[in-house]
C-alpha cells in the first residue's frame, strides 16, 4: 500500500497547502485571518497576561493568591478556558530565574500569551533551553547573571506557566494599565525581563 501524496507533506506544507485551498475558493479571506492572527499574537493573550502581572505587581493579595493557585487567580480576571485550565506562576527572584519551554510539542496558555511566537515552537529553542538554557537566553539578548539559578520549567497539556517578571525600578508611581503596558509576552515565558520606562 503506498501513501496518499498528502501523506507525505510535512504538516506545515498540509497547513499553507490547506490554507491556499481556503483562499482560492474564496472561503477563507487572507486579510481577515491575518487580522485575528495579529490579534491574538500580539494584543489580545499578551495584553491578557500583561494585566495578570500588573495586578500582582499592585496588589500584594492578588500575588499571594496568584503564586498559590495561579488558575484561580487567572480566571477570576476573566482569563481562562482551552490551554488554560491548569496555570502555574512562577516568581522572578535575584536568586531564580525561571523560563518555560515545551519539549514535547508547544503547549502554551493562550489565554494569557495569545498564540506561541514561533520561536517557542523551534527545535532549537526547546533543545537548546534545556541543554544550555544562559547560552540560550543570552542568543535571546538575555544574560542572566552567573550567580542567578536558572530553572527551565517543562509545559505540557497537564500544566502551563506563566512568568511573572520582577518589577523594573522606577515604576512606583505607575498605575497597574501604565504598568501592563510595559509588560511583554517573552518577559511572562522568561526570555527577557520587563524593561523600565
Amino acid at each position: 500500500m503506498t501513501d496518499a501524496p498528502s501523506d507525505r507533506l510535512s504538516p506545515a506544507l498540509r497547513t499553507e497547502a490547506l490554507e491556499q485551498l481556503l483562499v482560492e475558493r474564496e472561503l477563507v479571506d487572507p486579510t481577515v485571518m491575518d487580522t485575528f492572527i495579529s490579534t491574538y499574537e500580539r494584543d489580545v493573550g499578551p495584553l491578557n497576561g500583561a494585566r495578570v502581572v500588573a495586578r500582582a505587581w499592585t496588589d500584594a493579595e492578588y500575588r499571594a493568591w496568584l503564586l498559590r493557585d495561579g488558575t484561580a487567580a487567572i480566571k477570576d480576571l476573566g482569563y481562562g478556558g482551552p490551554q488554560g485550565e491548569h496555570m502555574v506562576v512562577l516568581e522572578q527572584t535575584e536568586d531564580v530565574h525561571h523560563v518555560v519551554v515545551c519539549t514535547l510539542c508547544s503547549c502554551y496558555p493562550w489565554p494569557v500569551l495569545g498564540l506561541p511566537p514561533s520561536w517557542y515552537k523551534d527545535p532549537a529553542y526547546r533543545a537548546g533551553m534545556v541543554r544550555t538554557p544562559r547560552r540560550t537566553l543570552r542568543e535571546m539578548g538575555l544574560e542572566v547573571p552567573e550567580g542567578r539559578e536558572i530553572q527551565v520549567w517543562d509545559s505540557s497539556a497537564e500544566v502551563r506557566y506563566l512568568v511573572l517578571p520582577r518589577r523594573p525600578a522606577g515604576t512606583d508611581g505607575l498605575d497597574a494599565e501604565a504598568l501592563a503596558a510595559l509588560v511583554t509576552r517573552d518577559a511572562m515565558v522568561g526570555v527577557a525581563e520587563v524593561a523600565a520606562p
